[in-house]
């Protein structure tokens, strides 16, 4: 490393965390007049049972209205929820676009999940003439211009704290945190304000009378670590502003751990054939995703949920995959090795995983290249036609919940 590179990397960071406010059902909200001033959720079907809140807009949050919770119970609060079902596609879309404005400010963009980002605007300040405050204001008002959506944005000298930044005013708000005042915004919030303090840990840690973020700074490592081993060390770190994450560059991003598919059914299933036609078309799902993303995958796990919600998993090791064919091939000689058929299912998932870019390198195959341009022919008749209009032959779409089928991409 030479002295400029090292001069840049012991300066005082600037970094971002952009999130979308009610991300779900902004999107849906967006161009749609006739649902303007309206209490809006994204929902499962209770008809095809997953009749709960997946995401609610701003309204609808005033009338109490929770994610997770059962439709019914939803408009006992508020009797005008207009519920709809959720466009994963669509949702996927905005956020890419989203990640290209943010990457009109910075190379140095970090995804988390489809809604949120941080950026790392250290070394824009200076040609772009701008404050990180300024920079974040920029951005909510060209969100809200091109997108019709908001964002709330957190400015701070780490990751850990935009992100905190961020959650402290919703919606539409920029709050700044610096080195400066950081214990004193902070350190009074609650313990599980903070990404990776779940309920289970929230309770342990509650029950020792540690209940904020700044008791937990406080705690001894040799408290924390039986609890929560290096990981919680690191968070403690963080907390204390000793640690500073960098924000890796975007285009140098490692791929997804995994990229899965997974329905509940609209009938129960007991049979092979059945079984079949739903794999078939979560396997297209993913093909499809995969050979956009230029991934080649060496692993595959297959889960089956029973009707009394028994859950079985199973996956193992294979050639690299990335066409429909041999991911369908893998999954049904996976799902055979340890399946019956001799209970009801209710639901399936499909997942791929050690993921790889087929950008620098290509295994050769005969017949392997027609096959992937066979499904990114299927996928653009999808684009321009409908997704309707074609689709596996097995006949997977008729067993398929359309509304609450589940897409994943996990970086975990």
């Amino acid at each position: 490393m030479n002295k400029k590179e090292n001069k840049l990397l012991n300066l005082e960071r600037t970094i971002l965390h952009s999130d979308v406010n009610n991300f779900f059902a902004s999107v849906e909200c967006a161009d749609k007049e006739e649902l303007k001033n309206k209490p809006v959720a994204v929902t499962g079907n209770p008809e095809k049972r997953n009749g709960i809140i997946l995401a609610k807009n701003e309204i609808a949050k005033k009338q109490s209205v929770k994610t997770g919770e059962a439709i019914w119970q939803a408009k006992q609060k508020c009797p005008d929820l207009v519920c709809l079902p959720p466009h994963y596609d669509l949702y996927e879309k905005i956020s890419l676009k989203l990640h290209e404005l943010y990457l009109d400010y910075t190379d140095f963009v970090e995804p988390l999940g489809l809604d949120e980002c941080w950026l790392d605007v250290t070394n824009s300040l200076n040609y772009l003439q701008k404050t990180g405050k300024e920079i974040a204001d920029e951005i909510r008002e060209r969100v809200k211009e091109e997108f019709n959506i908001t964002v709330s944005v957190g400015v701070s000298f780490s990751k850990i704290f935009a992100k905190l930044g961020s959650d402290m005013k919703k919606p539409d708000a920029t709050t700044v945190i610096s080195k400066e005042n950081f214990k004193q915004m902070t350190y009074n919030l609650p313990l599980n304000s903070i990404v990776g303090i779940g309920n289970r840990l929230e309770r342990r840690f509650e029950n020792m009378n540690v209940v904020t973020i700044g008791d937990f700074v406080n705690l001894s490592q040799d408290i924390i670590c039986p609890i929560m081993g290096k990981s919680g060390i690191e968070l403690q770190e963080k907390l204390s502003g000793k640690l500073i994450e960098e924000v890796p560059c975007y285009f140098n991003l490692s791929p997804p751990k995994s990229i899965g598919n997974g329905t509940t059914t609209v009938i129960d299933i007991t049979k092979r054939s059945e079984t079949i036609k739903v794999v078939a078309f979560l396997c297209e799902k993913i093909a499809i995703r995969m050979i956009k993303r230029k991934f080649e995958a060496r692993t595959i796990t297959v889960t089956i949920k029973t009707t009394d919600f028994q859950k079985y998993r199973h996956s193992k090791t294979v050639m690299p995959m990335q066409s429909y064919e041999k991911i369908f091939d893998n999954a049904m000689e996976l799902l055979d090795s340890f399946w019956n058929y001799d209970k009801k299912i209710r639901a399936i998932r499909v997942r791929v995983s050690s993921l790889t870019n087929t950008d620098t390198y290509k295994q050769l195959s005969m017949f392997e290249d027609d096959k992937i341009k066979l499904t990114e022919s299927l996928e653009q008749i999808k684009s321009k036609y409908g997704k309707d209009k074609i689709f596996i032959a097995s006949d997977g779409f008729s067993f398929i919940n359309r509304k609450t089928e589940q897409e994943e991409q996990s970086h975990k």
